[in-house]
């Protein structure tokens, strides 16, 4: 067995691992990435690709969110991959709804979001996606963008590989773990930081620290149709009115409450399986749908054609499209804290799990990756400025 050395060695190459080895080699830093998988291939590559700070709450969540938005954009302009700048918009179809979005509107600038409401023709003047039948409105937000996560995810390692000479180990699952050292494959290694984001596996590793964090597991459910007509572009990504009640952005909004009674007493099932709807573009032109929420420890393998049909049926109310055939349907699986918004662990000295985003991992993810280099040492406190 050899014996080879890393400053930084990362467990897991879904976008948190990837994140964390841009900050560490960008920092300097020589990293390797082991991944037990040919190519990642769980929740980063199962969602919407929306880099979103809008959903995240008022104050350091927010601000993560902000400074992980700078860090992507920084990335994939030194790496040279495509994104979608084109903002979101939440669009209202409900006197409710509208309420809730002129509330937060008016509370946005001293939270620190930038954001405000469109009137009907505005609305429809930012996207040709949208059903005009009924529409009264929309939170309007240019913060957001949207990247392809299989596209990105399968890019970024022969990036971090050339520009910093990140050194990556696919179909390599790390046995143990007893800092400084790790073994993976036929090798030992010894690391200053081990940093473990090993998604929702809560079981090869540490499994007494995940058992006893409160960490779940949760599922849902997505769909992405063909591809459009070339030159049809979705433009903002979409979400809707029962997005409103899901994002913890919008709990500082008092009307909130009169909106979730009316989605519980009107369309309980949407509750049931945790539904909201959003809408992201593709890299070839296909539209992603979803998505559903089932939490738990187990997950069920099959998918529910009632959760889909619920999905669809909603989406269907706001969105026009040339082509909503559905193409692929998928699940994913994430980590998630039942209160708290992430999840840093030390079961031993010089090692940190990074778990749960909740579900914001794209959005959130290159702002913990720069807390953690911060917390252990590798950035100056003013990280930012690095």
């Amino acid at each position: 067995m050899s014996h080879r050395t890393a400053d930084v060695a990362i467990v897991g190459a879904g976008i948190l691992g990837l994140a964390h080895a841009y900050v560490a080699a960008r920092a300097g830093k020589s990293v390797v990435v082991f991944e037990r998988n040919p190519r990642a291939m769980g929740a980063s590559v199962r969602n919407f690709g929306m880099i979103w700070p809008i959903g995240q709450p008022n104050g350091a969540m927010h601000q993560m969110a902000l400074r992980s938005r700078s860090l992507w954009l920084e990335m994939l302009q030194a790496a040279k991959l495509s994104y979608r700048p084109h903002g979101s918009l939440h669009v209202l179809y409900r006197p409710d709804e509208v309420e809730v979005v002129k509330e937060f509107v008016e509370r946005a600038p001293g939270l620190g979001y930038d954001c405000g409401w469109l009137d009907r023709e505005a609305t429809l003047a930012r996207s040709h996606a949208i059903q005009p039948e009924g529409l009264l409105g929309a939170l309007w937000s240019d913060t957001e963008f949207t990247v392809d996560p299989r596209q990105v995810l399968a890019a970024l390692p022969a990036f971090l590989e050339e520009q910093y000479g990140v050194r990556f180990h696919f179909s390599t699952p790390v046995r143990s773990i007893t800092a400084p050292h790790l073994e993976a494959g036929s090798d030992r290694w010894s690391a200053e930081n081990i940093i473990v984001c090993s998604g929702e596996d809560f079981e090869t590793l540490f499994p007494g620290h995940f058992a006893a964090s409160g960490l779940t597991r949760c599922k849902l459910q997505m769909l992405r149709t063909a591809p459009q007509p070339a030159g049809w572009e979705l433009g903002p990504s979409l979400a809707a009115g029962l997005t409103l009640r899901f994002y913890p952005a919008f709990n500082v909004c008092s009307s909130l409450d009169a909106l979730r009674k009316r989605i519980a007493e009107e369309t309980p099932e949407y509750d049931q399986w945790g539904i909201h709807a959003l809408v992201s573009q593709t890299a070839d032109g296909a539209l992603t749908l979803g998505d559903s929420h089932e939490n738990g420890l187990t997950i069920d393998i099959f998918n529910k054609e009632e959760i889909d049909r619920l999905i669809l049926r909603y989406t269907h109310q706001f969105l026009r499209a040339p082509d909503l055939s559905i193409a692929e349907r998928w699940f994913g699986v994430y980590a998630k804290h039942p209160d708290k918004p992430t999840v840093v662990m030390h079961p031993q000295q010089g090692v940190r799990i990074v778990a749960s985003p909740g579900g914001s991992g794209m959005t959130l993810s290159f702002g913990m990756a720069e807390q953690s280099m911060v917390e252990l040492g590798v950035l100056a406190g003013d990280a930012a400025h690095v």
